[in-house]
C-alpha cells in the first residue's frame, strides 16, 4: 500500500490570521504540549492574499509558514479557493452560482463559485500556481489541500452551455440524446443542441430531488461532478508545475451525494475526508464511511477534519463524552487513516462557527478536559510513530457503492418515498460490522475476484458490462447478494425489458412480476422453513422462481406463500436475492447463511460487542479493540495475554473493557 507520509500527522485547521501575533506564540507552546505536529492553513485566505485583481500580498502567510517551519510543524497548505473574495464577484458577477430556482447569487457564504466560470478558473488556477511557486520547495509542506469540501450545483448560462458541450462529447448526435432520455414521453423530442435546457425548477425539476426526466437529471449530476473535478485538476496541475512530488488532496465528505468520489479519487494522490457524526449516528455508519473513503483508492486515507468535542451546525450539538474522541480517533485509524486532524485548533471568536469545538477553547488555555484528552492522544500517537502508517485492511467481503445508482434510485418516481440508497447499503454493512467481519466498500468496476462475497443491494442501474462481471465472479465460485429494485434500468434510467430484474434475471434465477410498496404503517411478514416468522416492510417483490430455491416466503397478504428471499446456484457460486426489507434479525439470518457458505469469518473468530478491526503491515498484524457499545464488555478470549501497545499492559481474561476504551495489540505475521 502506498505511503504518503513518514509519520502520523496530528493537528488540524489553524487560522492564525484571525488572531494577534502574541496569540501565535501561545499556540506554538500549546501545540508542543499536545504533541500536535501538523497544521492545515490558508483554507479561507483568498481575500487576504489577493486584495484586488492585480495585487497579491503574501507577507502574512510568509510569517505563518516561517513560524511553523521554525517550530518543525508539518504544513497542509490549502489553496484558499473555496470562497471567493468580494472584489471578484463584484467585478465579475458571472462567477457566482445560480441556484436550483434560477436565482443568481451575490457575494457571500462559501463554495460560491460557478465551476464553469472561465473567470473563476483563471484566478483560482493562478492563485494555486503562485502558492506552489512560492512555497513548493519548503520541505515542511507535507500535503496540498485544494479548495475545501467541494459540493453543490450551479444552474447558470455558463453551465448550460458547458453541459451541451459535455453531452455532445458523450452522445455525439441529438438522436442518441432523444433515445437516452426517452423524449417521446410528453412530446419532448429535441432537434437541436441549443434546445437542451438545464433540469432545474424552471424546467424538468419536481422539487430539488425529483424530476420529470431522470435521464437528463442524472446526466446533469454526472456533468456537475465532472465540472468540479475539472476545477480540482486545474489547481492540481498548476501546483505540479512547481512541486512535482508533494501529495495533493481535497477533503471529501463520506457518502455525500453530489459528487462521484470514485471518479474523483483517481485524480487524487491521497483521499482525505471530514467526519462529523451526529449524536445518534450509528458507529456502524461511521465505520462504513471510513471504509468507503479507504475503498476509493484502496489505500489508507487522511482524516482531514473531526471535532475534538462539539459541533455547531447540527440540530443537537452534544458534547463528546470523556474518552469518546480518543475512541473515535482509533476507530478512524483502525479503518485505514494515517492522520488525525481536527477542525479547529483554536476556537473562532465570531461568525457561524464560533461554537464549533476546538483544541484550544475560548478560555485560551490548556486547562480543559478537551485539551487534556487531545494531549493524551497526541502522546500515544507520537509513541506509535510510523509503525501503522500505510498498513492495509484486508477483506473477504466487498459491498458495492455506486454514485450513478445513488442518483438514479433517488430520482425515480416511485415506488416508495422512503427508499434511500445509503440506508439500504448501511443495512447490509451493519450485519458484517456487528460481527467484526472486515468489509471493503468497492466501485461497480472493481476487481471482484479479490472477494469471497459481494453484496450489491438495490443495484437499480445495471450498465453495460456489469452483468458480465457479476456472472464471471459467481461462476468462479463467488457469493453474490442482491435485493429488490435491482437490475431495473440502464445508464439513462430506461427500463430493461423482458422482466425484472432485467439483465440479472438469469443470475438470480427469479422473475419479479410486481413490486408492492408498503406505507410506513403497513407491514407484511416472512416465514422461514423452520416456521420462524419476522416482519418486513417498505417494498415486497412478488416473484416467481426460475431455478432459485426459496429461503423465506411471505406469510400474509394476497401473495402469501410466494418467495420473499431466494438462493440460486450459478456455476460454482451462489446468488442470494432478498425481495423485501426484512427486520434486522431476519436479514441477519439470510446474510449469515450467505457468509457461512462463502467462508467469511470474524477478525478474531468469536462473537463480541466490541469493535475489532485489523490492519496489516509487512511484518505485523495490528488489532484495534474498541468499546463503542456504551457498556462494559468482556475481553474476547482470543485477545487474552496480548500486550496493549498504547499502555504497555497485558490484557487478561479478567480485563473489563470500559466504554470508549481502546486497545491496540500486535502479532507477528
Amino acid at each position: 500500500m502506498k505511503k504518503c507520509f513518514n509519520k502520523m500527522l496530528y493537528g488540524g485547521d489553524y487560522n492564525p490570521n484571525q488572531w494577534p501575533r502574541e496569540i501565535w506564540q501561545e499556540d506554538m507552546h500549546l501545540f508542543k504540549q499536545a504533541n500536535i505536529n501538523s497544521t492545515t492553513i490558508n483554507v479561507f485566505s483568498w481575500a487576504k492574499i489577493q486584495p484586488s485583481e492585480d495585487t497579491y500580498d503574501f507577507s502574512e502567510l510568509d510569517e505563518i509558514i516561517d513560524m511553523l517551519t521554525k517550530e518543525n510543524i508539518d504544513i497542509v497548505l490549502a489553496t484558499s479557493t473555496g470562497a471567493m473574495p468580494a472584489w471578484l464577484v463584484s467585478k465579475y458577477p458571472e462567477t457566482a452560482r445560480t441556484d436550483y430556482e434560477g436565482r443568481r447569487h451575490k457575494f457571500g457564504q462559501r463554495h460560491n463559485a460557478c465551476p464553469n466560470s472561465l473567470v473563476y478558473q483563471k484566478y483560482a488556477g493562478r492563485l494555486a500556481a503562485k502558492l506552489a511557486e512560492r512555497y513548493g520547495s519548503n520541505p515542511h509542506i507535507s500535503c496540498w489541500h485544494i479548495n475545501n469540501e467541494y459540493g453543490g450545483e450551479c444552474y447558470c448560462e455558463s453551465c448550460e452551455s458547458a453541459f451541451r458541450v459535455w453531452l455532445k462529447s458523450k452522445y455525439q448526435t441529438i438522436e442518441a440524446i432523444n433515445k437516452a432520455w426517452n423524449t417521446e414521453f410528453w412530446g419532448h423530442t429535441l432537434y437541436d443542441w441549443d434546445e437542451i435546457v438545464l433540469p432545474n425548477a424552471l424546467s424538468e425539476g419536481i422539487g430539488s430531488d425529483k424530476t420529470a426526466f431522470a435521464g437528463i437529471s442524472i446526466d446533469y449530476r454526472r456533468f456537475m461532478s465532472d465540472s468540479m473535478l475539472e476545477n480540482f485538476k486545474l489547481e492540481r496541475d498548476a501546483i505540479r508545475i512547481y512541486d512535482k512530488q508533494t501529495p495533493i488532496t481535497t477533503n471529501l465528505m463520506g457518502t455525500y451525494k453530489w459528487l462521484d468520489y470514485f471518479k474523483w479519487a483517481r485524480e487524487m494522490d491521497i483521499v482525505s475526508w471530514d467526519n462529523y457524526p451526529a449524536y445518534d449516528t450509528p458507529w456502524s455508519y461511521v465505520a462504513m464511511c471510513h471504509d468507503l473513503m479507504r475503498g476509493l483508492k484502496n489505500q489508507s486515507f487522511m482524516l482531514m477534519e473531526q471535532t475534538p468535542s462539539q459541533q455547531n451546525w447540527q440540530p443537537y450539538n452534544s458534547l463528546k463524552r470523556p474518552g469518546q474522541m480518543r475512541a473515535q480517533s482509533y476507530q478512524t485509524i483502525a479503518h485505514g487513516a494515517d492522520t488525525i486532524q481536527f477542525f479547529q485548533l483554536r476556537r473562532s471568536i465570531g461568525a457561524c462557527e464560533k461554537f464549533h469545538g476546538a483544541v484550544i477553547a475560548h478560555v485560551g488555555t490548556g486547562n480543559t478536559r478537551v485539551f487534556r484528552e487531545v494531549s493524551q492522544l497526541g502522546d500515544e500517537l507520537a509513541e506509535l510513530g510510523d509503525q501503522i502508517i500505510g498498513a492495509e485492511n484486508k477483506s473477504d467481503v466487498g459491498i458495492i457503492f455506486d454514485w450513478d445508482n445513488y442518483w438514479a434510485l433517488e430520482y425515480t418516481s416511485g415506488p416508495n418515498a422512503d427508499l434511500k440508497y445509503v440506508d439500504q447499503i448501511h443495512q447490509y454493512y451493519k450485519y458484517f460490522y456487528d460481527r467484526n467481519i472486515s468489509v471493503d466498500m468497492i466501485p461497480i468496476d472493481a476487481d471482484f475476484s479479490k472477494y469471497k462475497l459481494i453484496a450489491a443491494p438495490v443495484l437499480y442501474m445495471v450498465m453495460q458490462g456489469v452483468r458480465e462481471s457479476l456472472e464471471k465472479f459467481v461462476e468462479a465460485g463467488g457469493t453474490l447478494i442482491t435485493s429488490f429494485m435491482s437490475g431495473i434500468v440502464d445508464q439513462s434510467d430506461n427500463v430493461h425489458l423482458g422482466g425484472y430484474p432485467g439483465p440479472l434475471r438469469q443470475l438470480t434465477g427469479v422473475w419479479v412480476e410486481e413490486i408492492d410498496a408498503l406505507a410506513p404503517e403497513v407491514h407484511n411478514s416472512i416465514k422461514f422453513s423452520d416456521g420462524q416468522e419476522y416482519m418486513c416492510g417498505l417494498l415486497c417483490d412478488i416473484m416467481h422462481p426460475e431455478g432459485a430455491k426459496t429461503i423465506a416466503e411471505y406469510s400474509s397478504d394476497f401473495y402469501e406463500g410466494t418467495p420473499a428471499a431466494t438462493l440460486n446456484s450459478f456455476g460454482k457460486g451462489a446468488v442470494y436475492y432478498v425481495g423485501t426489507q426484512p427486520e434486522q434479525a431476519a436479514l441477519a439470518r439470510i446474510l449469515a447463511i450467505a457468509a457461512d457458505q462463502a467462508g467469511c469469518k470474524s477478525v478474531i473468530g468469536e462473537d463480541s460487542n466490541l469493535e475489532i478491526t485489523c490492519r496489516f503491515s509487512e511484518v505485523n498484524k495490528y488489532y484495534f479493540i474498541i468499546n463503542l457499545s456504551g457498556d462494559k464488555q468482556p475481553l474476547p478470549k482470543a485477545c487474552t495475554g496480548m500486550i496493549d501497545i498504547l499502555s504497555g499492559s497485558v490484557l487478561s481474561a479478567e480485563t473489563e473493557v470500559e466504554p470508549f476504551s481502546s486497545f491496540i495489540v500486535k502479532e507477528k505475521i
